[in-house]
């Protein structure tokens, strides 16, 4: 099966880079897929930064070995899709697969540029490649104020119109359960399924109990900063938590939002010295298992959120505690996920303080919440996540060659009976016997639609099911059970 991932891929800073280059290194290991990466073109960027604030060179930073990158399309740029589309063309791709938020191609001072790459995959779709679209977040769902976008009313218009041209894909997966109801009920989609958003390694690590509080209980934060993930509330409540756990210490770690170029710069220069806080910048994947055995506690203090969060689930992956702002979209991620988390209220210093001293002071609870979120990592490792993306990409391939043979066969047919009848039937056309759909055999076989409902399987995506005869909205009978080899 050959795959093109459109995605930013690293050196590149900018969103979702890593939750890319995580797909891309396991298609690699599996020996049926050809993977050509479709990539953002590297370009000066101030936002991401060394411990030092110093802004990583592109020239500095080499390409990844054992990829297959093909860097066609450039951040900000109208020509995006026609440059996708040429790609696309030339490799003749059995799958394409876009990895998205909704400034993946633009920000939002650039709205055409933003909207003609989000408009690519249903391009894609109609040059004939299947496509489909994991989707990490939803505008609908976004605090706009939070987020520091203005010209909230037509941000809201422009977006609505994205969002319709996404849902153009043959498939779109959403990682919350709250983004699919919305797009159901909003927008009568017939095409969304639910995915999961999945830890980052193939064999998760168990925690290294003897790296925490060893001398210091670290506090995490970790992300892109500077629009919804905001580090003010935790500056407040970090003295707070020294008052009671003297040998506390804050690591805050991550780029700027590609908007915010110096905001985390800001934020370090207006804390005192005396704190035992580490700003680290830009933290490379090497480091990533290290930085988060060490930790004892993992914070994020988000206004508002956009998705699913990527540091959670990384948290689950080394089985760290978490503590969390209380935001609808992670309770419903916490619920469906089984993740242990302490919540404080949105912007409350106090609160979030008493959560983070509840748990640096209980070493019952820290290994409590460190092996509940362990084992909730392990039954959502990215191989298995992959895994059942590439079973779905099989079975619409499988759906198509049906479909087309069915076509096939109906055509031979009135072409057969065309040549033994003296006359065409009346009702018979040239249109009509090219292009006619599949008639029911005697058997009552007709190829399957293009959005087919599955049986129970042993698959993570929610279906679609019947209607609920309250609000008329497709209910969710079941989630299916996740893929644990």
């Amino acid at each position: 099966m050959r795959i093109c991932l459109v995605a930013t891929f690293p050196p590149s800073g900018r969103q979702l880079n890593e939750y890319a280059f995580h797909i891309a290194r396991e298609l690699q290991r599996h020996p049926d897929v050809e993977l050509f990466v479709l990539a953002d073109e590297l370009t000066e960027y101030e936002f991401a930064t060394d411990k030092n604030g110093t802004p990583l060179k592109v020239t500095q930073q080499p390409e990844l070995q054992g990829f297959n990158i093909i860097r066609c399309w450039k951040f900000g740029t109208l020509s995006t899709p026609v440059r996708l589309l040429n790609t696309i063309r030339r490799l003749k791709p059995d799958v394409v697969w876009y990895n998205l938020v909704f400034s993946s191609f633009a920000t939002p001072d650039k709205p055409f540029a933003a909207f003609a790459g989000l408009s690519a995959p249903a391009l894609t779709r109609a040059a004939g490649f299947y496509t489909h679209i994991t989707l990490h977040h939803i505008l609908e769902h976004v605090d706009f104020h939070a987020a520091g976008v203005r010209r909230d009313r037509v941000m809201r218009m422009g977006t609505d119109l994205a969002t319709r041209a996404l849902l153009k894909a043959h498939s779109v997966s959403v990682l919350l359960p709250g983004y699919r109801r919305t797009l159901i009920s909003k927008y009568s989609a017939q095409n969304v399924l639910l995915g999961t958003h999945g830890t980052f390694a193939s064999i998760p690590t168990p925690p290294d109990f003897s790296k925490r509080g060893n001398p210091d209980q670290r506090i995490l934060a970790i992300g892109h900063w500077g629009t919804y993930k905001r580090l003010e509330t935790l500056m407040e409540a970090f003295p707070m938590v020294l008052e009671k756990v003297p040998n506390a210490r804050l690591v805050v770690a991550g780029a700027n939002h590609h908007t915010r170029a110096g905001y985390w710069e800001s934020i370090r220069d207006a804390q005192p010295p005396h704190l035992p806080i580490e700003f680290r910048g830009y933290v490379p994947e090497n480091d990533i298992p290290e930085l988060y055995q060490s930790t004892s506690v993992l914070v994020l203090p988000y206004d508002s959120a956009t998705g699913s969060s990527g540091p959670a689930h990384q948290a689950c992956e080394y089985g760290v505690p978490i503590a969390c702002a209380d935001i609808a979209d992670f309770r419903g991620m916490v619920s469906d996920e089984d993740m242990a988390v302490r919540f404080y209220r949105i912007g409350d210093p106090t609160d979030l303080a008493d959560q983070l001293v509840a748990i640096l002071q209980s070493p019952a609870l820290q290994r409590q919440m460190a092996h509940h979120n362990f084992a909730a990592g392990v039954e959502m490792t990215m191989s298995s996540v992959v895994a059942n993306y590439l079973r779905w990409f099989e079975l619409n391939r499988c759906k198509r060659e049906l479909r087309e043979a069915g076509v096939l066969r109906e055509r031979r047919r009135l072409w057969l009976r065309s040549l033994r009848s003296r006359s065409a039937s009346p009702g018979w056309t040239l249109h009509s016997g090219i292009f006619a759909p599949p008639i029911l055999s005697q058997n009552g076989f007709e190829p399957p639609p293009e959005y087919a409902q599955l049986e129970a399987c042993s698959d993570p995506f929610t279906w679609l099911g019947p209607t609920d005869s309250k609000d008329g909205l497709p209910m969710e009978t079941s989630t299916l059970p996740r893929d644990q080899s």
